[in-house]
């Protein structure tokens, strides 16, 4: 779809400021109750998911004219959704997606920003999304003796992700991931040198072409090698794999599993024994990607019904957050032998962003370390030791605000504490 197709949405929008706000029911407190970094770092209508539609609404209308605060107002925005699940608590009508459509229609006619095309200039050359990156891609498993899964066959993939793949302060997580899954007798592969991106976070940056370029590369070498399992340990790939590749038609059979769904299935099994003890109190981080955006792609075709009313034959479902992945990472937490969990104010569909996404980490990064630094702060106002999280851009992230702030938070990712554990 384009921009054009989300007229009616766009128009729908009442400046009521829902977008700005997690709901009033679940709001704890006035220093919590932001769900838009955006809105809550720039403090102007321009920057909300609200105000995003009304520039859509009057372009559409009035023709697209691109200036540098328009640029400024669509790049600065982690496209994390926290507008639009706030939206669709009480109303029916798309947020996300038509922003999504806006900055795409940037991308193709040419209004971009160099930061992000560094990015996409370092996936086209090498496939990653880690510009610089020397090193190879399969380079962190050398000598762990794992399973080529281009050539020889294998039902489960574990796609690492370019982070954990180039960043050596990350390849732990790769690490103890494959450690886990060998504990477990899981009979899984790598793709070494030809892993390629998932191409999500080009999605997120507006480059739908590479990201379809990546997609269509990714299910070739799937469907050739006998693929029928992917699990990945990053959110964004989740995201790619499970939601992006099925509204694009592209995922087929494919089972896309997150590493904490896959482990939980493995405690459960009886294929993981948790046995030493790792004592320690945390909190548990919802990443955007794998929570209320992690929730499957709805296929809907229809068509809107004239008159006043914004109603579809047959009725249009929405995707509002709610079957996005929150319980197997805490079920996996909990597991663990003397971790205590407690929960900060937002949590699951309408958690704060770690201010990783949509290329703001790297277009500002200022503005991503202070949306991080927000989500410590909360962590922190919960008495905790550690913040867990479950995608290692995240982690990074908030290791970065911890730095900086002078912090004693600890951060762990999921995978981290599990191998604690075994």
């Amino acid at each position: 779809m384009a921009l054009e197709d989300y007229r009616g949405d766009v128009e729908m929008c009442c400046r009521c400021s829902a977008c700005k706000h997690i709901p009033l029911q679940m709001v704890k407190g006035v220093e919590h109750s932001y769900a838009c970094p955006s809105i809550a770092k720039y403090n102007f209508h321009a920057y909300s998911g609200g105000g995003r539609l009304l520039i859509a609404k009057e372009m559409l209308n009035s023709g697209f004219q691109y200036t540098d605060k328009l640029l400024d107002i669509v790049y600065n925005c982690q496209m994390c959704g926290a507008c639009d699940i706030s939206c669709k608590y009480a109303m029916d009508m798309e947020v996300l997606e038509p922003i999504f459509e806006f900055r795409i229609k940037c991308v193709e006619g040419g209004h971009t920003t160099p930061a992000l095309d560094k990015v996409i200039s370092s996936l086209r050359k090498q496939g990653a999304m880690v510009p610089g990156a020397k090193a190879k891609r399969g380079e962190w498993a050398k000598g762990l003796g794992l399973k080529d899964f281009t050539k020889q066959k294998t039902k489960v993939v574990y796609h690492v992700g370019c982070l954990t793949s180039y960043d050596k302060n990350y390849q732990k997580l790769a690490k103890a991931t494959v450690k886990i899954l060998k504990k477990a007798g899981v009979d899984f592969g790598i793709g070494y040198e030809n892993e390629s991106c998932c191409g999500g976070r080009a999605y997120q940056m507006g480059y739908k072409d590479d990201f379809l370029r990546q997609a269509k590369r990714n299910m070739g070498l799937f469907k050739k090698s006998g693929v029928e399992t992917v699990v990945t340990a990053c959110a964004d790939g989740y995201h790619a794999f499970k939601v992006l590749y099925d509204k694009y038609n592209l995922k087929g059979d494919l089972e896309v599993m997150h590493i904490t769904e896959y482990l939980a299935r493995l405690i459960k099994e009886g294929k993981l024994k948790l046995k030493k003890e790792v004592n320690l109190t945390v909190t548990y981080h919802d990443p955007c990607y794998l929570g209320r955006l992690g929730e499957p792609w709805i296929h809907w075709e229809g068509k809107k019904i004239p008159g006043y009313k914004f109603v579809f034959d047959p009725p249009k479902v929405y995707r509002r957050g709610t079957h996005g992945v929150y319980e197997p990472p805490r079920e996996v937490l909990r597991s663990i032998p003397g971790v205590k969990l407690f929960e900060m104010d937002r949590i699951r569909e309408y958690a704060w962003c770690c201010g990783a996404g949509g290329g703001v980490n790297e277009s500002n990064p200022n503005f991503a370390r202070w949306t991080a630094q927000k989500r410590v702060e909360e962590a922190e106002s919960t008495g905790v030791e550690a913040i867990v999280t479950a995608c290692p851009w995240c982690e990074k992230n908030f290791n970065q605000a911890i730095k900086e702030s002078g912090s004693s938070l600890k951060v762990y990712d999921i995978v981290e504490l599990l191998e604690k554990t075994i």
